[in-house]
């Protein structure tokens, strides 16, 4: 199993395909590398791709804090112990506040940055957020499951039955997950804003926001378009907040159009 020590803890990751040039995919809030495997699957023969799981979640070590900052150092280490060089970064939610401070902070990282269902101000559903974690502390995850779906989920996907195995497979992997997963919700709840550092990525920048997204609705991405110099915004109908679960054909012709874009010019 690949393990990497960072920053006191062990953070599990997962090499695929080959190629010169490196995407590395930081997950969302309760995932895990699994979540990006039709990703993976479609880039492999052309990158080499890197999943990790975020400290305290998967795989990864539970020791340690939970903020952004540290989850953001420790993909820094991920990154420099593997000697990479400038790496595509796809963050979706959680990986998404991670790839904003990577890019503003180790511009010397990152050769293109992808954000997707992500925030660059503080959490707006705080209130709603630690009422869940309150009952997962009480009564673990599954407890809790029935209303994360639709959080997590458009509207579109839920009602359509072609994808409810889409739907099961992942109210199951919620059902398995520990109750200490309430820690890196409470990082997510207390991160500060990112907003005045957004105008330091220069990188080649890519936003998608689904349309149907409750949990970072589409006028967050807004703002981090018009922070960032330069970046594409694209609002996708008929998504919610897990767009590459959702639609995952629709974000891997959204994301192999940007790589493109960004090898022709570079």
């Amino acid at each position: 199993m690949p393990l990497r020590e960072v920053n006191g803890t062990e953070l599990y990751f997962e090499p695929s395909g080959q190629g010169d040039a490196t995407l590395v995919f930081s997950h969302g809030l309760l995932f895990s590398t699994r979540m990006w495997e039709k990703q993976v699957e479609a880039f492999k023969d052309r990158f080499h791709c890197i999943t990790y799981d975020h400290r305290g979640q998967g795989r990864s070590g539970r020791n340690g804090g939970r903020s952004m900052d540290l989850l953001t150092d420790d993909v820094i280490a991920l990154i420099e112990s593997l000697q990479t060089g400038p790496v595509h970064f796809v963050g979706l939610s959680t990986g998404g506040f991670v790839g904003q401070r990577l890019a503003a902070r180790r511009p010397d990282l990152v050769r293109s940055l992808a954000l997707l269902n992500t925030s660059a101000q503080p959490e707006v559903n705080a209130n709603q957020y630690n009422m869940l974690i309150l009952m997962v502390r009480l009564f673990g995850v599954k407890a809790i499951s029935a209303r994360v779906l639709p959080i997590i989920f458009g509207k579109s996907m839920l009602a359509d039955p072609s994808r409810k195995h889409i739907q099961e497979t992942w109210r199951e992997w919620l059902n398995g997950l520990p109750k200490e997963v309430r820690h890196a919700v409470k990082g997510v709840i207390d991160r500060p804003g990112v907003l005045d550092e957004l105008p330091q990525i220069t990188c080649p920048t890519l936003i998608l926001a689904g349309e149907e997204d409750l949990a970072t609705k589409p006028g967050r991405s807004k703002v981090i378009a018009e922070k960032i110099p330069g970046s594409q915004l694209e609002i996708l109908p008929g998504i919610g907040h897990m767009s590459n679960l959702e639609n995952p054909d629709l974000i891997n012709e959204r994301l192999d159009r940007f790589f493109r874009q960004v090898s022709s010019t570079n």
